[in-house]
């Protein structure tokens, strides 16, 4: 049921996209408890948000085409809405009945994802909302289901290597060496859990980086779990290590402490909100040189060695305590 205040948040298509732009919708729901929430969003999109608070509706566009989008019109225009939040910039926002809206426009170059996602709703750079992604007991449970009952309850170390492109593609090999020092008898996450997320194309990578630790203390969750799943699951974890990918982002959304490993790849725009991108000797300005359109099947990330990455780990670890 709509409540006295309904909102209705139209979220990007893309999943990566609308996790950096969540703590906008986070914000939205610590601060206007009197809000109920229509959420709109992509086939890939709209299941991340399936656990916000006071959740009235959730609504699937499929496709992005005229007749879609009457369709939505249709389902949408009944409501006198208190604030309307358009992440797409789309024109039907506009056109609906309300008290007020926020709307995304062209993004500032240079401007962080999450900088520019906060801008829709005018808040001070201070007030900024990291990624913030919400999931019930329920799915949380679902996610620990998974978890071997053998492994013993030590700290986890999420790890996800999967990338979209191989000009970001990290060797899994060195995620494996990483994850061996960490979690060595003599390591800061000593008699700890590996777990590995990501999709099922990923099982290759994830193979060799299991080896790191006793089997039975491997979480193997690629391809296995919902990407809010996931999120409930790395939610749990005492450190993430992952390349730019939505399963960095999704670490993030959960409130991991974060590490990405960067190259071919736009750290001050996408890289872990709050979190630390590490790259290897080259800018991203140089990768942008040798491969302009980055798209070439080139191995980019082979100049990164773990101990940079493994320093970083060191260092984050420390500072939690």
């Amino acid at each position: 049921m709509i409540g006295r205040f309904p909102i209705l948040y139209i979220a990007e298509a893309d999943a990566e996209d609308a996790i950096l732009s969540s703590g906008v919708l986070a914000h939205l729901v610590d601060s206007l408890p009197q809000a109920s929430f229509t959420i709109v969003g992509s086939a890939a999109s709209a299941p991340l948000f399936a656990d916000t608070p006071r959740l009235a509706r959730t609504i699937v566009l499929e496709r992005e085409g005229h007749f879609e989008w009457i369709a939505l019109w249709n389902q949408v225009r009944g409501t006198k809405w208190g604030l309307v939040v358009d992440m797409r910039g789309s024109d039907l926002s506009g056109k609906l009945r309300r008290e007020r809206r926020a709307v995304r426009g062209k993004t500032p170059a240079g401007l962080h994802a999450v900088e520019a996602a906060a801008a829709v709703l005018k808040l001070e750079p201070d007030e900024t909302p990291g990624p913030r992604l919400f999931f019930s007991d329920k799915t949380l449970a679902e996610a620990k289901a998974l978890f071997p009952a053998t492994g013993g309850d030590g700290p986890i170390l999420a790890v996800g290597p999967g990338v979209e492109w191989m000009g970001k593609r990290w060797p899994a090999e060195r995620y494996a060496k990483v994850a061996t020092k960490l979690l060595a008898d003599d390591g800061p996450l000593a008699g700890g859990r590996l777990m590995i997320v990501g999709e099922e194309v990923d099982r290759e990578a994830a193979h060799t980086i299991r080896y790191a630790v006793p089997r039975a203390r491997v979480i193997e969750l690629q391809g296995k779990l919902t990407r809010l799943q996931t999120a409930a699951a790395i939610s749990q974890a005492a450190l993430y290590i992952g390349a730019d990918s939505i399963w960095t982002h999704l670490a993030v959304a959960a409130g991991a402490p974060t590490i990405a490993v960067f190259g071919p790849s736009d750290e001050a725009t996408r890289g872990p909100w709050q979190g630390q991108a590490v790259r290897g000797p080259r800018s991203y300005q140089e990768f942008k040189t040798l491969d302009p359109r980055l798209n070439q099947a080139i191995q980019h990330m082979m100049d990164l060695p773990w101990e940079r990455v493994l320093k970083t780990a060191m260092k984050v670890l420390a500072a939690r305590g």
